[in-house]
């Protein structure tokens, strides 16, 4: 049986979520809501405050219970613009409204990502501190804020502050 490293599970959960998310962005539940709905996903992102476009909460699990969730969103609507997002898994658990930390909680985590001409600089929170409060979970929704740091792989750092998600299930969310 092959052993799975830190590094195995990372490239796993992140394909998973890109996967989920191309996926998701061809349903037909993908209508934005209007400016008054009140959802969002927004947060400061390296001391620049960001409201996430094209937002979207996924997960599932068994017997009515969240093993798996997923937030996200980018900056723009454009592809190659820079995303946030966070996910957590409890695999035959259950996620429900609490405080998540990294690095004591390892199914949980989050990345940024800026594409750059050469390929995708992708900042995690594999080894910092990184913190999702949620508020609320379930078929309608999710709500709360998460804030810390993420890191590259060449030891460079961006701060996430202030960050706040309240989003419907599985419906993409604009401005």
């Amino acid at each position: 049986m092959m052993k799975k490293t830190p590094a195995f599970r990372f490239a796993a959960m992140l394909c998973y979520a890109l996967l989920v998310f191309g996926i998701s962005s061809c349903s037909k539940s993908d209508d934005p809501k209007p400016d008054n709905s009140g959802y969002h996903f927004r947060a400061t992102i390296g001391g620049k405050k960001v409201v996430m476009h094209n937002a979207k909460f996924q997960g599932g699990g068994n017997d009515g219970r969240w093993e798996h969730v997923v937030v996200s969103g980018s900056e723009t609507t454009s592809v190659t613009s820079p995303s946030l997002d966070f996910e957590i898994w409890r695999l035959g658990g259950d996620i429900t409204p609490g405080t998540y930390v990294t690095p004591a909680e390892t199914g949980l985590i989050s990345r940024y990502a800026v594409q750059l001409s050469g390929g995708t600089l992708v900042y995690n929170s594999q080894h910092d501190v990184f913190t999702v409060k949620i508020d609320a979970i379930s078929k309608d929704g999710i709500k709360g804020t998460m804030t810390g740091t993420l890191r590259s792989d060449g030891g460079e750092s961006i701060s996430i502050t202030d960050g706040e998600f309240n989003l419907p299930y599985d419906v993409l969310v604009n401005p």
